[in-house]
């Protein structure tokens, strides 16, 4: 049996397991981690300070290195720029509205609204708004997937560990539940605009643009501290949340589950070459699956490719706001290789434990790696 004893954070700085001694994670502020969560703020040792083939984010795009938080913030714009001038210019933020309540019914300590508001400049969408009670201001998490029923516990019996926005407000976090219903449909999976014949902007670049108009009314909302408002999405709802949280830096924080941070051709569900993530081209469409001489991808992602860009530089933009990859089988261990560059721009500016990563063999969540998840969302925004 393993003995675990604790012994003074002043003195050791430490806690003992089975004698052996691992150094207490601490955060800025000089508090413990939770213990929980502790380990997988760091790569194994197989992955510990590999950076592979990706370029440093480090590293302004005509070679220069950057040298201080000034030269960093200049860097900063300069991704943003590049990923935003490449997929496409958003459309003005929709900051003037509130929710249209359709209806509401109480729930397990806390009050389900149906909602619509606009997330596009002229498209709204239905929604599932969840206020746990009690007063005061609220931690908050939009989730976002295929359609809302999902995540607000209404959809599939059979998906039980994926509905994230229910589980969180029974934590005490306001939740906000999206989901793309209409084209998940029609098989078209994303958003377009100004339409689907002639789109001006990436289909995913679009869905971030979305949650940030989500983000926007959500912070009206009375019982929502606006500080704290994290996203949190599965599969193509972790591709969706990924790019919300990074171009759209008033998300507090994020959770990524197995969406497949990088570019990886080997793998059919990484598949940002599709027409309905970084591939658009008017339909008809390439027929779905992996790139090859006889279906190729077409639409921007070939141009991302040649020019040696990847999602690395999009999840630097987090810091120094915390994320968690709760990695299945799109996104097994070896992807610390491109989150140490994240770990790198963070500790560049001073702060550690901020990028995570948990493992587990399938793409499904379950509900150890769920719980890791809201664990996480309750330690960086309560």
């Amino acid at each position: 049996m393993m003995c675990v004893a604790k012994v003074s954070l002043l003195a050791l700085g430490a806690i003992f397991f089975g004698g052996t001694v691992l150094a207490q994670k601490l955060d800025q502020k000089g508090n413990p981690l939770p213990e929980k969560i502790a380990n997988y703020f760091t790569a194994p040792l197989e992955f510990k300070d590999q950076f592979g083939d990706y370029r440093s984010p480090l590293t302004f795009y005509n070679g220069k290195q950057v040298k201080n938080k000034q030269d960093w913030e200049i860097r900063r714009k300069e991704i943003l720029a590049k990923w935003n001038g490449l997929m496409g210019a958003w459309p003005a933020l929709i900051t003037n509205q509130n929710f249209e309540i359709r209806d509401s019914i109480r729930k397990d300590g806390f009050t389900q609204y149906k909602v619509r508001f606009y997330w596009l400049p002229k498209q709204q969408t239905d929604a599932y708004l969840m206020i746990p009670d009690g007063v005061g201001k609220k931690p908050a998490v939009i989730t976002v997937y295929y359609e809302p029923e999902t995540s607000a516990g209404l959809g599939r019996a059979d998906l039980p560990d994926r509905n994230f926005a229910y589980q969180l407000a029974k934590r005490g976090f306001v939740t906000l539940s999206l989901g793309t219903t209409e084209t998940t449909n029609n098989k078209t999976y994303s958003l377009y605009y100004p339409d689907i014949k002639n789109a001006s902007v990436q289909p995913l670049s679009m869905l971030a643009y979305a949650a940030a108009n989500a983000w926007n009314v959500l912070a009206k909302v009375k019982e929502v501290d606006s500080k704290r408002i994290g996203i949190m999405g599965h599969s193509y709802g972790g591709k969706w949340g990924m790019f919300a949280s990074c171009l759209y830096e008033k998300f507090a924080c994020a959770v990524w589950s197995d969406p497949g941070i990088v570019f990886d051709e080997s793998r059919e569900s990484v598949n940002y070459w599709e027409p309905w993530y970084l591939g658009y081209h008017p339909q008809p469409w390439r027929k779905r699956g992996l790139i090859t001489t006889q279906n190729p991808a077409t639409g921007l992602y070939p141009r991302l490719i040649s020019e040696q860009l990847n999602l690395h530089e999009l999840h630097a933009l987090m810091a120094p706001r915390p994320f968690l990859v709760s990695g299945g089988s799109e996104d097994p261990e070896k992807r610390w290789i491109p989150l140490n560059h994240s770990i790198a721009v963070n500790r560049f500016l001073g702060y550690e434990n901020r990028v995570a990563m948990t493992n587990r063999p399938d793409h499904t969540p379950n509900p150890d790696s769920n719980e890791k998840a809201f664990l996480f969302l309750e330690y960086f925004l309560k």
